[in-house]
């Protein structure tokens, strides 16, 4: 198993919406918090294989109102 965070940084004022747009994305979104920061959201991800979270990383860097994503694997 792959844990991921995705760190967001959202161009609109709408986290809300982009919020659950991101938790609805895909099975291995385990949760999205909204920060205060250099990022809006943390989004963190629990998935099979590293190309999972490729997918979930680019569907989210892709969304409408989202400026830059950075995604970090965790290493234990």
């Amino acid at each position: 198993m792959v844990t991921a965070y995705v760190m967001v940084k959202a161009s609109t004022g709408d986290v809300d919406r982009l919020k659950e747009t991101m938790l609805n994305l895909h099975d291995g979104v385990e949760s999205v918090s909204i920060v205060a920061g250099d990022v809006d959201f943390i989004v963190k991800a629990h998935v099979e294989t590293p190309a999972e979270v490729k997918d979930i990383a680019a569907s989210i860097h892709e969304m409408t109102g989202i400026e830059d994503t950075q995604t970090y694997i965790a290493m234990d």
